[in-house]
């Protein structure tokens, strides 16, 4: 089974809200909530593929000194394994906007379960709700 390494990122805004991004519908899993991010690529640390990924999808940029690892993903889908390393994020530039279709939500870390996620996304909740 091929493994996807995917980077991530719990965006925390001044209120202590998480950002979710709705993945839109014609991509895989459409209509659930993530957190921003996205594959790395060949040659790239995760805090390179997050930047890269802030950049094109919500248009905003961050440093990896302002990238703090939380924990990680790692899950078995049909088709692959899924191993995503989060990171927590405090300061950046800029206004987060979908630039890719998405529906964006700012969200309290107590609320993070009403929103429907995919598999790898929901154990990582709780982690982040604790440490919030």
């Amino acid at each position: 089974m091929k493994t996807v390494l995917v980077s991530a990122v719990a965006l925390i805004d001044i209120e202590g809200r998480v950002l979710l991004a709705q993945r839109p519908e014609g991509k895989s899993m459409a209509g659930l909530w993530e957190f921003p991010g996205g594959k790395i690529e060949t040659g790239e640390t995760p805090e390179a593929a997050l930047i890269r990924e802030l950049q094109e999808e919500l248009g905003i940029d961050t440093w990896s000194s302002c990238l703090a690892p939380l924990t990680f993903a790692s899950h078995s889908y049909e088709t692959f394994h899924l191993l995503m390393p989060l990171f927590a994020c405090r300061k950046w530039d800029g206004i987060p906007q979908a630039r890719e279709g998405q529906t964006l939500k700012w969200v309290r870390p107590q609320d993070l379960r009403s929103y429907p996620m995919p598999a790898a996304d929901i154990p990582l909740i709780p982690i982040l709700r604790d440490w919030l």
